[in-house]
C-alpha cells in the first residue's frame, strides 16, 4: 500500500468551498503515479519506447463533503495485476481519518501509437506483482 497527503486547494473546489466531483480522479491519477513511481516506473521513460498507461473504467463512490484547506490522504494499493491490464484500490481520508471516497481504478498498457494493448515491461510487471502478494 502507497499514501501520499495533499491539501485541498481553491482550484479543487466549486462555488460552496467543496471539492468538486471531477477532482477526486485527480487526486487518484496523483496518488497512482506516485505509487507506481516508487516501483520502478518513470512516465517519461516508459514513453519514449512507446508504452503508456490509459484508465479504461471507474467506480467510485463519493462518502463524505472535502473541503477548502482540508488535508486528505490518498491510499493506493494494486488489487489485480496481469501481462496488458491491472487494478487499483484507492481511498481517500480527511484529516479526522474518516473515509469520504473509495475507487476502483481500472487500467491498461498500450503502445503510444497503435494504441494496441501492449506487455506492462516485466521490471515493473514483477514489482507490481510483488505488490499484490
Amino acid at each position: 500500500m502507497h499514501s501520499i497527503d495533499y491539501r485541498v486547494y481553491y482550484e479543487d473546489t466549486d462555488a460552496q468551498g467543496v471539492v468538486y466531483y471531477a477532482n477526486y480522479l485527480k487526486f487518484c491519477e496523483r496518488a497512482r503515479t506516485e505509487y507506481l513511481r516508487s516501483l520502478g516506473y518513470e512516465q517519461k521513460e516508459l514513453m519514449d519506447i512507446g508504452i503508456i498507461f490509459i484508465v479504461r473504467k471507474v467506480i467510485i463512490e463519493y462518502l463524505k463533503p472535502v473541503k477548502l484547506d482540508e488535508l486528505i490522504k490518498i491510499q493506493t494499493c494494486l488489487k489485480k495485476v496481469k501481462k496488458v491490464s491491472f487494478n487499483f484500490s484507492q481511498t481517500i481520508y480527511n484529516f479526522d481519518s474518516e473515509k469520504v471516497c473509495e475507487a476502483e481504478i481500472f487500467c491498461g498498457s498500450i503502445h503510444s501509437l497503435s494504441k494496441k494493448p501492449m506487455l506492462v515491461p516485466e521490471k515493473l510487471l514483477n514489482n507490481m506483482i510483488k505488490e499484490t502478494n
